[in-house]
């Protein structure tokens, strides 16, 4: 385990890991990491540090992609097709995953491409036991160091659900960083939640719980962090430099759910129609539901009780009938994942 910024070499230039990465706080019975929380980058508790929204997507929010360089770039963004990678690489060298979470994507990536060199930084210094030979996992804070020291370093270079940690003044300069490293007709692919929960079928108001968490949560992190910016990334990459910028939104369902008729909701008590079932939302909102409930939970926690002055049996009330509403098919919920090239 390092600490550093990533080069071409993988162990090059590491040094021995900053014990400020190992510090733990405990709040409200959850342990954060110390580093996260005294510099204010990452607020999910660490005892649950492979339930995220990185994870919550992992099996079904495929990225976009943008080729570097001034090449052209075409969106290959797909739903439930097992895909890692979307752009066309055929002997990829070198890849760089940022923010790689629970690891997950880039050990299958390392598995796919066993002759390439896939390297990971993260702020959170777990690290799975077992990684494949050509995986090399770092530890830092991306919003203090550069990407990568060096230019045109990288076939690909990944980076998803990174609104959350990434400071609201680093996010220009971190686009450009990825530019920077993408090697001339190398490609850059990007995944990002935003957190405005909406219904599909406008029956979840403003007096609902589900609605209430969701502005909260934006409002407590105001200041701090951009989490409007999946909405932004496409002129931010076009003025780092990249090329036929495109993106696309995807919706994900909180549970499993239904198309069809309506239902009818005369008040905040449901009455449920019958609906004609469509089985590939109904997959994507199964495969969502246990994610959505627990990080209502873990999210909210920290910037509720310390940014918004919540007392935490306030924040457990919210969330406790937030997590109904959201396992609520009459409703429609949907959050949405803005995919971006």
């Amino acid at each position: 385990m390092s600490s550093s910024t990533i080069g071409i070499n993988p162990e090059a230039g590491t040094s021995a890991l900053d014990n400020s990465f190992l510090e733990t706080v405990v709040l409200h019975n959850r342990d954060y990491q110390q580093y996260s929380i005294n510099n204010q980058v990452y607020f999910v508790p660490i005892d649950e540090a492979s339930i995220t929204p990185e994870v919550a997507l992992k099996s079904f929010a495929n990225p976009s992609t943008t080729q570097g360089g001034g090449r052209e770039a075409s969106d290959r963004a797909q739903l439930f097709d097992g895909r890692l990678l979307f752009p066309p690489l055929t002997r990829p060298r070198r890849i760089l995953d940022l923010g790689y979470g629970s690891a997950s994507w880039a050990i299958e990536v390392a598995e796919q491409n066993e002759r390439a060199d896939v390297l990971g930084v993260d702020i959170n210094p777990w690290q799975p036991e077992e990684v494949p030979r050509n995986l090399y996992l770092q530890v830092d804070d991306l919003n203090r160091t550069q990407v990568a020291p060096l230019p045109h370093t990288f076939d690909l270079v990944h980076s998803r659900m990174m609104a959350s940690g990434i400071h609201i003044n680093r996010w220009r300069d971190y686009v450009r960083d990825m530019f920077r490293v993408t090697r001339p007709g190398g490609w850059t692919q990007m995944v990002e939640l935003y957190f405005n929960v909406q219904s599909d079928n406008g029956s979840l108001s403003d007096d609902h719980a589900l609605r209430q968490w969701s502005t909260r949560y934006m409002e407590s992190l105001e200041g701090l962090k951009d989490l409007r910016v999946p909405l932004r990334l496409p002129n931010m990459m076009r003025d780092a430099g990249f090329v036929d910028v495109e993106h696309r939104m995807v919706m994900l369902h909180t549970c499993a759910w239904s198309t069809g008729r309506k239902p009818l909701l005369p008040s905040r008590r449901l009455q449920l129609s019958p609906c004609r079932a469509d089985p590939r939302e109904s997959e994507i909102g199964a495969a969502n539901r246990e994610n959505v409930q627990r990080f209502l939970s873990s999210m909210a926690i920290y910037p509720f009780t310390e940014r918004l002055g919540m007392t935490i049996q306030d924040v457990h009330l919210l969330v406790a009938q937030a997590r109904l509403e959201a396992d609520n098919p009459a409703f429609k919920e949907e959050s949405y994942s803005a995919v971006k090239g």
